[in-house]
């Protein structure tokens, strides 16, 4: 069974003007087209073509050593993608009581984390992905992760793409204000689902 493109859970003119229906075509079309298409190709004849995405990522041991590194980025940036559009919805929305305050005993209020978080989007040098997570001891924190890599310090809730890939047809360079229009289409209610679960 080969690996598909997932469905964006929205029109891909939806998140405009914030994210632009030019960019879904190029980042979602193309790169996470293409993330999908070399990872089938990477994956033919390892017997490993039959594994759910998250089943491969969890038998990391079963990958056929030259073959490593490209099943892992391809593969990683598959989940990353898809959790990255599954964090966004059209308008934005609020997040729950429960985990409204989470982000108070974390960082002191909403509008501290936001700040934070921005600031970490802006300072992940390069490549790569910064994430909310929520870790084991059920508190919150900010992870930075470089390139295709996973957050792996706790649960991811959502995710800024911090690929230029992600923003340059809309912000050019100006990743901050990128950071910063993402607060008004972030899909809290569905962070809070993660939260809960």
């Amino acid at each position: 069974m080969a690996h598909a493109l997932p469905a964006l859970p929205y029109a891909p003119g939806a998140l405009a003007p914030i994210i632009s229906e030019e960019t879904i075509s190029f980042h979602y079309g193309k790169h996470h087209q293409a993330y999908v298409t070399n990872l089938n190709g990477l994956l033919e004849g390892t017997g490993l073509e039959g594994l759910s995405l998250d089943e491969l990522l969890a038998s990391q041991d079963k990958w056929p050593e030259a073959k490593k590194a490209g099943i892992y980025n391809n593969a990683a940036q598959v989940w990353n993608h898809t959790f990255y559009w599954e964090s966004l919805v059209p308008g934005g929305s609020k997040p729950s009581a429960e985990l409204a305050a989470a982000i108070d005993a974390a960082f002191g209020s909403f509008e501290e984390f936001k700040k934070k978080f921005i600031a970490e989007c802006v300072g992940n040098f390069g490549s790569g992905w910064t994430w909310l997570v929520k870790k084991a001891d059920g508190t919150l924190a900010i992870e930075k992760t470089g390139n295709a890599v996973i957050a792996s310090t706790g649960k991811p809730l959502l995710t800024c793409d911090v690929w230029e890939h992600a923003y340059y047809v809309d912000y050019r360079n100006a990743r901050p204000k990128y950071a910063e229009s993402l607060f008004d289409i972030y899909d809290w209610a569905r962070a809070s689902q993660r939260f809960a679960a």
